[in-house]
């Protein structure tokens, strides 16, 4: 049973049973629902908090990366804190002073920049998941299903440089969000994804593969890689 299964159950049991116990219903009626045990609610309302804190992160931890957690069946992997800050870096050198950046669908970039400078830079992060909305006039609700559905105040060619980590390894996934893509930059554009997808990249946004090999937080079964159409720093880097 899957994360998502689990929780919609515990959900539908917990309800019932905080039904019951307000209507303060007899033994006798609907015998089938489950019952739970103080153990078994105690853990709930344990599991309940968590949730609660990892979608409503405060203070200074909301850009803290992996305050909000991973979400697998939107395929979301972090990057190490490694990672995230060499990205981060990477991608305030190549939008230089004043520069704007665009984080697709790349939310460890987007925190650890933002952790790093505050608000002394441009930066939107266009994400699906809306628990990123906490993040304010910065979240683009992104689907690459609908690449090119961006609000109006998205201005085409508007960022100096676009940081993008489509969700899936697949050639559709890759070509879409590649449209997104070339419709934000200005010309600069830092790709993070599988080592199966150099040539598709190399064809649809004239990138290379860099030096640097970008790590998760937790260890995947695929091989991912950097890609930039520019003189990157990650190219400097093994």
């Amino acid at each position: 049973m899957d994360l998502g299964t689990l929780s919609r159950k515990l959900t539908l049991t917990f309800r019932r049973w905080s039904g019951r116990r307000q209507l303060e219903m007899s033994d006798s009626e609907d015998d089938d629902t489950p019952q739970l045990s103080s153990h078994a609610l105690a853990a709930l309302q344990e599991f309940y908090a968590e949730q609660k804190q990892s979608t409503n992160p405060g203070g200074g931890d909301k850009y803290n990366v992996g305050v909000i957690e991973e979400n697998w069946q939107l395929s979301q992997f972090w990057y190490s804190q490694d990672t995230a800050l060499r990205l981060a870096q990477e991608a305030i050198a190549a939008a230089g002073e004043g520069g704007r950046i665009a984080c697709v669908s790349a939310p460890s970039v987007y925190q650890k920049l933002r952790e790093l400078h505050g608000e002394g830079i441009s930066v939107y992060i266009f994400e699906y998941d809306k628990r990123f909305a906490i993040y304010g006039e910065e979240f683009v609700f992104y689907d690459y299903n609908n690449p090119l559905d961006l609000p109006g105040r998205i201005a085409e060619h508007s960022f100096d440089i676009v940081v993008a980590d489509p969700p899936y390894l697949s050639e559709e996934c890759l070509r879409k969000t590649s449209e997104t893509i070339r419709y934000l930059t200005r010309g600069k554009v830092l790709l993070c994804t599988g080592a199966i997808m150099e040539e598709q990249a190399a064809q649809l946004l004239d990138v290379k593969m860099c030096k640097f090999i970008p790590k998760h937080s937790r260890n995947l079964a695929n091989e991912f890689r950097c890609y930039a159409n520019y003189d990157s720093g990650l190219d400097y880097e093994t």
